[in-house]
């Protein structure tokens, strides 16, 4: 147990106290709005770090498993008049499920070629979502897709209606803060060691007796798992769905917002997931060269900081701690007569 409070799961209770705090402090309903964006980026972030981080295998169909649980959830809703509350257990295990028939032949193959083969995952994705329109509803998209109903508890009724809802905001947080938990706990148990191996020398993890397939494949599944819980937590709040959001760019932005925080850490893709939902948005005032300015602070970030925000801060931190403890070892000690 001693070894779940580490600090950088001090840092995650911290964020979530203030997230909690962030609507208080921020009543503008447009930043509320960015923020329940932010928690929902984080929960795919997290996801993506399983594979990322936690494997080494960069895998592009993040997004398009994010597509595919946005539509189930809204289909199962809006046609078989299931309860939206139901959908954010059934689609993100739909979503596994389909993350498995992809992943168990895409994982035998390595590296950048894994990288390649999810690739054209999110393409049939789109495409799918795109042309089948007599179920998706194409470019054109589904209109009107229901929050879910009032929740009632402790005598006190919560109605997630509304584009700024608080509500709906501690629904998105609490989901971050579950998929951060299940990542902290992935991280520290006997598979995410053997994750962390088959990251360092897969081949040197074969060898040791360790059937590689197996964790690769779990950790596929539960990141494509946690995308269908982001798909629908973002398709009931949005309230209008079309292919667009999972296209292959956003797979793109989700994969940096990993590497931008730092790859393999827990804060790493909550502080990437919020930099890069709010990044955009702060460069508003440089109009039509925002998304160039935005572009190019991401190559920079990449190039500069390849292990990410985090490690760059938690490094300086420790510099400044053995600077202090460096200083006061080296002061004179007055002896008494």
């Amino acid at each position: 147990m001693r070894r779940l409070i580490s600090k950088p799961l001090m840092f995650s209770v911290f964020a979530v106290a203030a997230a909690f705090a962030m609507p208080h402090a921020f009543k503008s309903p447009y930043y509320i709005h960015l923020m329940t964006l932010a928690l929902i980026w984080i929960v795919l972030a997290q996801g993506q770090n399983l594979t990322q981080g936690f494997i080494g295998y960069v895998s592009i169909a993040q997004a398009g498993f994010m597509g595919i649980g946005a539509y189930i959830s809204t289909l199962l809703t809006m046609n078989f008049g299931i309860s939206v509350w139901a959908t954010l257990v059934i689609a993100p295990l739909l979503t596994g499920v389909m993350a498995i028939v992809a992943g168990y032949p895409s994982l035998r193959v390595k590296g950048h070629y894994f990288s390649i083969v999810t690739l054209a995952y999110n393409m049939v994705i789109f495409i799918v979502l795109m042309t089948f329109r007599a179920l998706t509803g194409g470019e054109a998209g589904i209109p009107d897709v229901p929050r879910p109903s009032e929740l009632i508890l402790l005598g006190h009724v919560f109605s997630f209606e509304g584009r700024s809802n608080l509500n709906y905001y501690a629904l998105a947080l609490s989901a971050a803060v579950l998929a951060t938990i299940f990542c902290a706990l992935v991280l520290h148990s006997r598979a995410g060691r053997v994750m962390l191996a088959i990251r360092q020398n897969e081949d040197l993890a074969e060898a040791m007796g360790v059937i590689t397939s197996r964790y690769k494949l779990f950790a596929f599944v539960m990141s494509s798992v946690l995308a269908g819980l982001a798909g629908t937590l973002y398709a009931h709040y949005i309230g209008f769905l079309n292919p667009e959001p999972f296209g292959v760019d956003q797979s793109l932005n989700i994969i940096l917002a990993v590497i931008l925080g730092g790859s393999g850490t827990l804060t790493g893709p909550i502080v990437g997931a919020v930099s890069v939902t709010f990044l955009p948005e702060l460069l508003r005032f440089a109009d039509s060269f925002r998304l160039i300015t935005y572009g190019l602070i991401l190559v920079v970030a990449t190039i500069f900081l390849p292990k990410g925000l985090v490690p760059l801060v938690a490094s300086l931190w420790r510099w400044l701690r053995a600077g202090q403890l460096i200083s006061s070892d080296s002061k004179p000690t007055t002896r008494k007569a």
